[in-house]
């Protein structure tokens, strides 16, 4: 069974994983690079009052060019377009990930953060202007990032990623295959998670989730279902992975992380090899 998998861009990584798949009853998805292309693009640039948009653009690319996260890389390549150069962006310093949250690093002195909008809390809540423009953008579906440079907010950035061909196929035939519960894991805003999961299929979605929260819900799942499997791609899905009876990663687009921590692994990177 292992070696037929193989043969069809499947790795599983032992018997007892292939065993434990015929019992699965649930499965759990990422959203990002799983349900959807992983391929975001940048469609929003909304500076708040007193900031104009090059200015927005120079910051969230000078910060996120630093860091590997898909949605960085669609900041990157359509703020170099609309700047006409990646280099009219200064060099950011000391840019490190804020796990489930967004990046942070610093430019001319000033601390920068970008991120969701539950990053800012206390005395940085957003103020009513930036949640005015949050709330328009995620009801178009946009996942959302704020820009916040030093003590003041320079704008909002909207990203949308587009769901896999294949997904709605792949949802049908798993139903089909007589997996009772299909969910969706994910970390951005609970109406883009609606949005994409009734697109795709998905009966349950649950959004604006940590890492912590995805293992919580895999537990529950577990719980419920006796068995759950979870798929994922990225460093943010391998403990909800490591705690599903079977983690299945997508192979050529998923992270070193998931890939390891998987026990199934899609090599083409195509969800059509699920069912």
């Amino acid at each position: 069974g292992v070696a037929r998998a193989a043969r069809a861009g499947v790795l599983v990584k032992g018997g007892a994983h292939l065993e434990s798949r015929g019992l699965v009853r649930a499965i759990a998805f990422d959203k990002t690079g799983t349900l959807t292309e992983g391929k975001p693009r940048l469609t929003d640039v909304l500076p708040v009052d007193g900031v104009n948009v090059p200015e927005l653009i120079r910051v969230a690319v000078a910060i996120e060019r630093r860091s590997d996260h898909p949605l960085a890389t669609a900041i990157v390549a359509e703020g170099a377009r609309r700047l006409g150069s990646a280099d009219v962006a200064p060099e950011a310093m000391n840019v490190e990930a804020i796990i489930g949250y967004g990046v942070r690093g610093w430019l001319d002195g000033r601390e920068v953060r970008i991120g969701k909008p539950g990053l800012f809390t206390g005395t940085e809540s957003l103020t009513s202007e930036v949640r005015q423009i949050v709330d328009i953008l995620q009801s178009e579906g946009r996942t959302v990032m704020v820009v916040r440079s030093g003590h003041r907010f320079l704008g909002v950035l909207g990203v949308m990623d587009t769901p896999r061909e294949s997904a709605g196929s792949v949802v049908s035939e798993l139903h089909a295959l007589g997996i009772e519960q299909t969910i969706m894991l994910t970390g951005d805003n609970q109406r883009v998670a609606d949005a994409v999961a009734k697109h795709v299929g998905i009966r349950i979605a649950r959004g604006d989730l940590l890492p912590e929260h995805k293992v919580a819900a895999i537990a529950e799942l577990a719980r419920s279902k006796n068995r759950v499997a979870m798929v994922g791609d990225g460093v943010n899905d391998a403990p909800a992975m490591a705690n599903a009876t079977v983690g299945i990663a997508m192979g050529a687009g998923g992270s070193d992380v998931a890939l390891e921590t998987a026990d199934v692994a899609l090599m083409a990177d195509d969800l059509r090899a699920l069912p």
